[in-house]
Formats: structure tokens, C-alpha cells, sequence
């Protein structure tokens, strides 16, 4: 009999074997790739139906949504902040977040590492980085990335897990092996207080290029929950 949710247990079925089929052929036997749903719009309900699926990680972009959905939600998912985060609104998401993707400024991270100083927590953050330059988007210019990891580094109660970008959707692969580049070469340099354990990029459009170029983490919402008002 079918219910509400079926279409998400079927997409989601769909995007797991391609994913599965991508690591397969791209990637080493051990690699980790992760498949994080985006609940932007989406219902506790639907949303708690994907946890019931074998979703683990879910990504939020807004911080109001997120605070009149989070006491509906499976405890057993873990939550990040994917959304562009404006510094006054850091503390009403520090205590919940298991990893901020979007900080891609000083003045963010310095807000951060106030207000995770304040409950005692270490924060993980990934560094977003503007891969195509794109002035409709955030995240720090590619050539300014060295600077900005030397400057948080510094930080007590700020950890730095990776890098996130969205490329540009024209001529995509050209940023996603670009991003992919820049990974590499800061992973290289073995920066004090940096890890380079996560590269998040990768959406329903391009999840599998993603992979093909190193992503180790997908953020996956129209292809698993379809089409939404963004409004």
C-alpha cells in the first residue's frame, strides 16, 4: 500500500545506488562519501521519514526554520548548518550544530569561537570557498583560503574540518576539479590546527560529478524531497 512518503524511499533508493555506483567507479574502496539531506521547506514528518531510510545527516540553511522544526525531528540525525549564517544569529544554533559548512570570514569565525567559548564546546566548521568567484554567492576567493585557515587557526574554540563550495552551474566539472585542486594542495600543507577531512560539495544536480572529483560529503534536497517553494 503506498503512503505519503514513498516517493522519498524511492528516491532515496535511487540516489544511494548512484551514489554507491560513483564511489564504485571513482573512488578507493575505503572512501567515505556522505549523503546528507537538505530540509529546506521540508516537513518534520518527511523529513523524519528519510532518518527512518538510513539518513544520518541533515543540513539546514535557515536558522528561524531550523528552530521551529528541531524538537520535532529524529534525535538520531545529526545536524549541520549549510545556509549563509549571519554573525548575530550564531548564538541560537551553537549549542546544536555537529559542523557549520558556511564560514567564510574572520569576522564569522571570531563570533563562532566567542559564542562556543561561552558553552565550553570546540565548534567544527568547514571554510566555504567561492570556487567560481561568483558575486551572487558567498565564500572567500580561492586565492585569499591560505590566509583566512592561518587566522583561524589561532582560534581555541573553532576546529576547521574542510572546505564546502557550490560551483557555478555553467561549466560545473571545470569548479568541481578546481575545488578538488585546492583541496589537495591545502591538505598538502599540513596546516597547524587545520584538518582537511571533509569536502562538501556536490548537490541533487551534480552529486555524482561531486564524487567523481573528491567529494567525501553530497547535500542531496530536490532530487530526495522534490521540487519545493523557496519562497
Amino acid at each position: 500500500m503506498k503512503t505519503d512518503f514513498d516517493y522519498i524511499s524511492e528516491n532515496y533508493r535511487h540516489i544511494y545506488a548512484e551514489i554507491a555506483e560513483a564511489k564504485a567507479k571513482y573512488r578507493a574502496v575505503d572512501d567515505n562519501v556522505d549523503f546528507m539531506a537538505v530540509t529546506k521547506t521540508v516537513t518534520p514528518e518527511a523529513v523524519n521519514h528519510a532518518v527512518s531510510l538510513g539518513i544520518k545527516l541533515l543540513g539546514e540553511n535557515r536558522v528561524q526554520e531550523y528552530e521551529s522544526k528541531k524538537d520535532f525531528y529524529d534525535p538520531s540525525a545529526r545536524v549541520h548548518f549549510i545556509g549563509h549564517l549571519q554573525t548575530n544569529k550564531v548564538k541560537y544554533i551553537i549549542n546544536d550544530m555537529d559542523l557549520i559548512h558556511s564560514v567564510d570570514s574572520l569576522k564569522l569565525a571570531a563570533e563562532i569561537d566567542k559564542q562556543a567559548e561561552k558553552i565550553k564546546k570546540i565548534q567544527n566548521v568547514l571554510i566555504e570557498v567561492n570556487i567560481g568567484e561568483e558575486e551572487s554567492k558567498s565564500g572567500v576567493a580561492p586565492e585569499n583560503l591560505e590566509q583566512l585557515l592561518a587566522e583561524i587557526a589561532v582560534m581555541k574554540n573553532v576546529h576547521v574540518k574542510g572546505l564546502m563550495t557550490i560551483p557555478p552551474s555553467q561549466n560545473s566539472e571545470k569548479f568541481l576539479y578546481k575545488m578538488q585542486e585546492l583541496y589537495l594542495d591545502i591538505s598538502s600543507k599540513n596546516m597547524d590546527n587545520i584538518d582537511m577531512d571533509i569536502l562538501s560539495m556536490g548537490m541533487s544536480g551534480d552529486y555524482v560529478k561531486a564524487i567523481e572529483y573528491g567529494s567525501t560529503l553530497v547535500r542531496i534536497g530536490t532530487a530526495l524531497f522534490g521540487a519545493r517553494n523557496y519562497a
